[in-house]
């Protein structure tokens, strides 16, 4: 073997360099030339001490537990990988490099926080400056910054910003989890006087939060925590923390709320420091996330900047996104330039949010906002909120007595640093364009939660998430950021087993009366069978059991109160309970189908419910066994056995039709395996017949949509599924693009014929059918019962309308690329297959190769036969 392992990477995340906790886990990609990995040999450096070598003689190259003892705060690793083949090792790998947060229990720094005047209330606040002198004599080596905060935090070394993430510490379940940070800060330091500021804002902590933009109940006091550590050219090191000697007062920035925006006054005279108040709060320990930070990703000059009214600008950036806006003319010193930011620009060329406005019965309305200002000084600087994130295509400038120079307007993409794992095009431009829409509205909705939208709600729902996370996996790599997601889901959880309908729960549904309308509304099938869905798409993606482990006892709880729920919960028509109504869930709030064209169906609740009872019974099953939970595994598969009975007896007739009869029912029910293998053709005959009932137009909402497509094409429909995928009147995708949407709506209809917007505008979860471009149209997908893609399908479904398609993934075992052509006469079809995965192609015709490690290419005739028009 003449190639080494690559791509070596740690289970954790980081900014500037990747932070771990005590025990990290291992992973490496293994050499082209591999045919499996009999064993391997690891080598490490800590803090300049070589570490005995560890030779396992088998083994899996994911997730390596850390072999050595457990690692100590702030140490430095540099490790290393060779493996054994059938010719001896390989190369040895380039090495990796991480280091070691500050671990929970060695802080000795203490949480400082702001003296506040008057209470101006929740997204009324400012930022406050909490800073500290220190000298430092000559011969500084390297210097580490430690910092984390009840609140979004920035910190500045010498008027230098530290890092380069953006919104700290990021959102979490603040009760429960809280992650610090690492910053390397030796090029800021300076000989003799050194001054540390913290610049710390309500964030997700104490600001608004949701739609109705009611108050974070995280806790009312914000705090930052930091230690600077110091090490010498001599080899001694000292630490600066935080703690009484440290000052507090009012920043510049008079306004700061994520969700509102922020307001910065450049001409404000700075207020007279005091001492900062000391050890106020209560907060969990600190650890380390395993998720990529939250960044500017990429800067957007405006399409157009029209001014609309006197005074009033508009600029269109071309894409919906989230992030904020920075402005490098603020004109002269006391100018004051107010930027609102919406996804929508009316008939008139002028911004609109009304749509985004929300309404409770018996309450006046929510106004939607999204407003930055900026009070210049006239020295030439330029506002970047970081204090705020808004969703936007569309910005309206406002500013009086002064122009703007449309070069110095930029919109800043932000959201987490995912990295992108598939790429997908195809000789279609519809579908080019549909997918690139599918995947902005997942970015605009990844900051460092998965969100259901940037403008409206921002809030981590679970349903949402449940729907989209197999696609998410193959669009970006979402290991980290979904494991600390689900992190804060368990945090959320209620006492009674219920997962709260979106987590990180600001609103703290654990803690609130039953009677509360949020209360009530918890517990819903699709949307708490999330912590069951998202874990094993992880393991089946990513190869990592472990995340099945940390979820289970969560998992369990679920799905126990669902099955007791079933039990002791029923719709109110239901009288002289049959045996089999046990298991039909119908007594208890669900969402339903929602956003279904034509509203969610009170009727369908008990179908939905109960499919989903099903499916979480028989995934939990399946992961017991993958634990080595044998009895948990017959318990729950007997379970399910019982709850797919009992639908079928309720809502499924000898002919295939259900009860319910509608498209989302049939989709879901053939997705889940509900229907009897004798009874699946009729089922999908009469799925087919709805459609075209409807004109060859969906009527399916969040929980099904994605699953439509693949289930025709695999029941040998792909030509009704190209139908509904290449429709131009709504409800339909090309429909949205054809209205000019650049991401996922909410509703079909988000804009509706008159040029009205309706709900969200940057909604992910019906962008699922993107998965179906990678799985059908390129034909790439992962093998029934694979893991960590060590097996996967390639059988493309070809379509008139899509002379080629190219895609590719890089999975665990490596790249994956697919490319095929139609020219009418012949197929061409080229497969890179990874080392240790096998792949099983298909071809159009039906005929099967199985294929091992390398370069595939063949020529065939081109498919007949099908009609497609």
């Amino acid at each position: 073997m003449c190639r080494a392992p690559d791509r070596l990477r740690i289970d954790s995340g980081g900014d500037q360099f990747i932070v771990s906790g005590a025990s990290p886990r291992l992973s490496w990609r293994l050499p082209r030339t591999a045919t499996g990995q009999p064993g391997y040999e690891l080598e490490a450096t800590v803090d300049g001490t070589v570490l005995d070598r560890v030779t396992r003689t088998s083994g899996s190259h994911l997730f390596v537990p850390w072999p050595w003892a457990p690692l100590r705060s702030c140490e430095r690793v540099t490790w290393r990988v060779r493996v054994r083949g059938d010719r001896g090792f390989s190369d040895w790998s380039e090495p990796n490099c991480f280091e070691v947060g500050l671990l929970d229990e060695d802080w000795t720094a203490r949480w400082i926080s702001p003296v506040e005047g008057a209470d101006e209330g929740y997204g009324m606040r400012p930022a406050y400056s909490l800073s500290a002198r220190f000298e430092l004599p000559t011969g500084v080596r390297s210097a580490r910054l430690y910092a984390t905060a009840l609140g979004v935090y920035e910190v500045f070394v010498n008027g230098r910003r530290a890092g380069s993430a953006e919104l700290t510490p990021g959102s979490t379940s603040y009760d429960r989890t809280l992650y610090a940070q690492a910053m390397d800060v030796t090029d800021s330091l300076r000989q003799g006087s050194n001054r540390l500021e913290v610049l710390l804002s309500d964030g997700w902590y104490r600001g608004k939060t949701g739609g109705f933009r009611l108050p974070s109940g995280w806790g009312t006091t914000t705090a930052a925590r930091l230690e600077l550590h110091l090490w010498y050219d001599d080899s001694t090191r000292s630490v600066i923390r935080s703690g009484a000697d440290w000052t507090s007062s009012r920043s510049m920035i008079t306004r700061a709320d994520l969700m509102d925006g922020q307001v910065l006054d450049l001409g404000q005279h700075a207020e007279d420091a005091v001492p900062v108040l000391v050890d106020q709060v209560v907060a969990p320990g600190i650890d380390w996330s395993p998720a990529p930070p939250v960044r500017r990703i990429e800067s957007r000059p405006p399409v157009s900047l029209r001014e609309v009214a006197t005074g009033s600008w508009i600029a269109d950036f071309g894409q919906n996104a989230s992030g904020w806006i920075s402005l490098a003319d603020l004109g002269p010193a006391g100018t004051r330039t107010i930027i609102d930011y919406g996804e929508f620009a009316g008939t008139d060329g002028d911004l609109t949010t009304a749509h985004l406005d929300m309404f409770l019965t018996g309450s006046p309305p929510i106004v939607f906002v999204q407003r930055d200002e900026v009070v210049s000084d006239g020295d030439g600087a330029v506002f970047e909120p970081r204090h705020t994130v808004h969703g936007f295509q569309y910005a309206r400038l406002r500013r009086e007595g002064a122009g703007i120079d449309p070069a110095s307007v930029t919109m800043q993409v932000v959201h987490s640093d995912l990295e992108p794992t598939a790429t997908f095009e195809c000789g279609n431009a519809d579908l080019n364009r549909l997918h690139d829409a599918a995947v902005w509205s997942f970015r605009g909705n990844a900051v460092d939660v998965p969100t259901d939208c940037p403008t409206r709600e921002r809030l981590g729902w679970t349903g949402d998430y449940q729907v989209f996370a197999t696609t998410a996996a193959r669009l970006y790599d979402v290991h980290g950021f979904s494991r600390k997601w689900l992190r804060s889901v368990r945090d959320d959880q209620l006492p009674d087993g219920r997962i709260a309908n979106f987590s990180p729960d600001g609103r703290r549904t654990k803690l609130m009366d039953p009677g509360e309308r949020l209360a009530r509304t918890t517990g819903s099938a699709g949307w708490g069978d999330a912590i069951v869905a998202v874990p094993l798409v992880l393991y089946e993606t990513y190869g990592d059991r472990e995340v099945l482990a940390e979820n289970w006892d969560a998992m369990v709880r679920w799905v126990d109160w669902a099955l007791e729920a079933a039990r002791t919960h029923h719709d109110p028509s239901r009288t002289g309970l049959r045996p089999h109504e046990r298991f039909i869930w119908d007594g208890t709030y669900h969402w339903g189908e929602w956003c279904e064209p034509g509203g969610a169906r009170e009727s369908d609740k008990g179908e939905v419910g109960t499919a989903y009872l099903y499916r979480s019974c028989a995934t939990l099953a399946r992961i017991a066994e993958v634990l080595g939970r044998s009895a948990e595994a017959a318990r729950y598969g007997e379970v399910a056995k019982q709850v797919q009975a009992a639908w079928r007896t309720e809502f499924l007739d000898e002919s295939g039709w259900m009860r319910s009869d509608t498209q989302a029912g049939y989709v879901r029910a053939l997705a889940f395996g509900l229907v009897p293998d004798e009874l699946r053709a009729g089922a999908v005959r009469r799925l087919v017949e709805l459609l075209r009932a409807a004109g060859n137009h969906l009527g399916t909402g969040f929980l099904s949509t994605g699953e439509l497509l693949p289930v025709l094409a695999d029941h040998g429909y792909a030509d009704v599924a190209y139908r509904l995928l290449f429709q131009r009147t709504p409800p339909s995708w090309l429909a949205m693009l054809d209205r000019g949407a650049t991401t996922i709506w909410e509703e079909w209809e988000g804009i509706d014929d008159d040029g009205n917007p309706h709900a969200s505008l940057n909604h992910y979860s019906k962008g699922a059918v993107v998965h179906f471009l990678h799985t059908h149209v390129v034909g790439l997908r992962q093998a029934e019962g694979s893991v960590g893609w060590e097996s996967f399908v390639v059988a493309p479904v070809p379509h008139p309308d899509i002379p080629w398609a190219r895609g590719s993934f890089e999975s665990p075992q490596g790249t994956i690329e697919v490319e095929w052509q139609d020219d009418g006469d012949t197929f061409q079809l080229t497969v890179d297959v990874p080392p240790c995965s096998v792949a099983v192609v298909v071809f159009p015709d039906g005929q099967r190769a199985t294929l091992t490690p390398g370069h595939f290419s063949t020529n065939r005739p081109a498919p007949t036969g099908k009609v497609f028009r």
